[in-house]
């Protein structure tokens, strides 16, 4: 876009010799992303952030709508079946377009920039600001619930909790990549040992001869009448409960060794989960009828209360340390879809800049802060997500299909893994399966979820697509842009040479990339 290479060439600049004294520059004196994501890091990436305090506290949602703990298994393994299918469809578009940004990268590239804007849309206006307030606010109730035995903590004092994980947890993000990805990895593995003593405990209790709940007689018997409705109900809720397992395609620029690692961490962290989940539901049932597991407010919690005695406060703590994981790597992981979705024109230009020395970007991941703490001071967040949660699942198919278009489109473009397309075909009939149901049931919810997706349409083509603006809000923006850039000590990164852009549309739309020797390179190393 014409304006974005504009931004680019007459924003302030850094010297180039404090870019070269950082020693975070490429050969061509640029700062950009370092590749500091190993294969544990990207394992723990994917599981921390599809175990949130879910299966800690409320998976009676399937459970509810099965009608059954056998039904209920049986969903739990189907939905994790089908995550891997669809995280396999990811991957192979996670080394075919190899950059961060995740499915907003994939259907801008393969559908073109409008359809890409509202995938970016709706994920900055409410996803991931409501998503990380919920989760942070989950946080700060388990903390202080010790503090308050008797009745609920107050609820100015849950919120200013949350601000201070969601303040505490950015300045590390900004500080350095690996000091986020260790908290990641601390707290991911917190998180399983936790569910892994649940697990042991429920073989404990299978060993004592607690498996009443696990016989097949007993296992199915419906405790409400069978529903085609409520069991598509439980696969939707089931398909939530692995929400995240596509974060890791939104950091792919900073893995290293994507090609292999990328794959790699999908093939180990996806059977994990549903490996835990499944053995996790499990254990329950062997301490607590369906009854009292849907009667419970903290599944995890009333399991302890059961059987850890002296050693119950085990869970609530747990919990709060999984949802702090959590917080850590959504943050993580939605700054950089904001940092793709600036580097392609789509947001402002300042937030696709990084640290001349330590390499993050730091004005992504402050907007995304400031986004997630002004919900926390929103009431109608949970009926916000329950608008979107929708167009979410949309996008996961809309991304699915553009893997088969795109090899319908560009055959012959490298794919260093190729999957049989039986799977997407699969992944897709099932989205749709879900999709038509969610519409029959509840098509007022998903219809409000279509309409804020769709105030998007007209921001674009006066914030994107209309290249001659006022030249005083040119002005305002390029100093913005300047003031942005010393306030934050920010550049532009240098970006692979070899980066390819699959759709011709797309080079046309998208923002000039900062590249050694070219005009907007050149001034931003002044």
């Amino acid at each position: 876009m014409a304006e974005g290479a504009r931004l680019r060439a007459s924003a302030e600049k850094i010297p180039e010799e404090q870019a070269q004294e950082s020693g975070s520059g490429s050969s061509g004196g640029g700062v950009a992303l370092k590749k500091e994501i190993g294969l544990v890091s990207a394992c723990g990436i994917i599981v921390g952030n599809i175990i949130g305090s879910g299966i800690f506290v409320s998976p009676k949602g399937v459970l509810e709508n099965a009608g059954s703990v056998g039904m209920a298994l049986i969903v739990w393994i189907v939905t994790g079946v089908i995550t891997a299918v669809g995280a396999l469809c990811y991957a192979e578009l996670g080394v075919t377009i190899p950059k961060s940004g995740g499915d907003y990268s994939y259907v801008k590239d393969i559908f073109g920039g409008l359809a890409g804007f509202l995938r970016l849309w709706i994920a900055v206006l409410v996803i991931y600001p409501t998503n990380q307030a919920v989760i942070a606010l989950t946080f700060s109730n388990y903390v202080l619930q010790p503090l308050f035995p008797t009745c609920f903590a107050p609820e100015s004092g849950l919120r200013l909790l949350a601000a201070v994980c969601l303040l505490l947890l950015t300045w590390v993000n900004c500080a350095s990549v690996r000091w986020a990805t260790r908290v990641q990895d601390i707290f991911t593995a917190g998180k399983l040992l936790a569910l892994g003593l649940i697990i042991i405990m429920g073989i404990v209790q299978i060993c004592k001869g607690e498996y009443f709940w696990l016989e097949p007689k007993n296992a199915f018997e419906n405790f409400q009448e069978p529903d085609i409705g409520l069991i598509a109900l439980a696969f939707l809720q089931g398909s939530f409960a692995y929400g995240g397992w596509n974060f890791l395609n939104y950091v792919t620029e900073e893995l290293v060794n994507p090609y292999k690692n990328l794959p790699r961490a999908i093939f180990i962290s996806i059977p994990l989960v549903t490996f835990v989940y499944v053995f996790a539901n499990i254990a329950y049932v062997t301490a607590m009828s369906p009854q009292e597991l849907l009667a419970s407010n903290a599944v995890a919690v009333t399991f302890g209360e059961k059987l850890l005695g002296v050693m119950a406060w085990i869970m609530p703590i747990s919990v709060a340390l999984s949802t702090f994981g959590g917080v850590n790597g959504s943050l993580f992981t939605s700054s950089r879809l904001f940092f793709a979705g600036a580097r392609e024109g789509h947001l402002p230009s300042i937030l696709a800049m990084i640290h001349i020395k330590r390499c993050t970007p730091i004005p992504a991941l402050l907007f995304t802060c400031l986004s997630t703490l002004l919900m926390l001071v929103t009431s109608d967040m949970y009926t916000l997500i329950n608008y979107v949660g929708f167009i979410n699942y949309l996008f996961y198919g809309v991304t699915v299909a553009g893997q088969i278009v795109l090899r319908w489109k560009k055959p012959d473009i490298p794919r260093p893994i190729k999957v049989n397309l039986i799977f997407p075909v699969i992944y897709l009939l099932f989205w749709a399966f879900l999709l038509v149901f969610s519409l029959w049931s509840e098509p007022i919810v998903c219809g409000i979820g279509l309409a804020i997706m769709l105030t998007g349409v007209p921001v674009y083509f006066l914030g994107v697509h209309w290249q001659n603006k006022p030249q005083c809000f040119n002005n305002f923006v390029d100093a913005m842009t300047r003031g942005g850039q010393k306030l934050c000590v920010v550049v532009y990164p240098q970006m692979d040479n070899k980066e390819e852009d699959v759709s011709e549309e797309t080079k046309e739309q998208r923002a000039p990339i900062y590249k050694p020797g070219s005009e907007a390179g050149d001034g931003s190393h002044d």
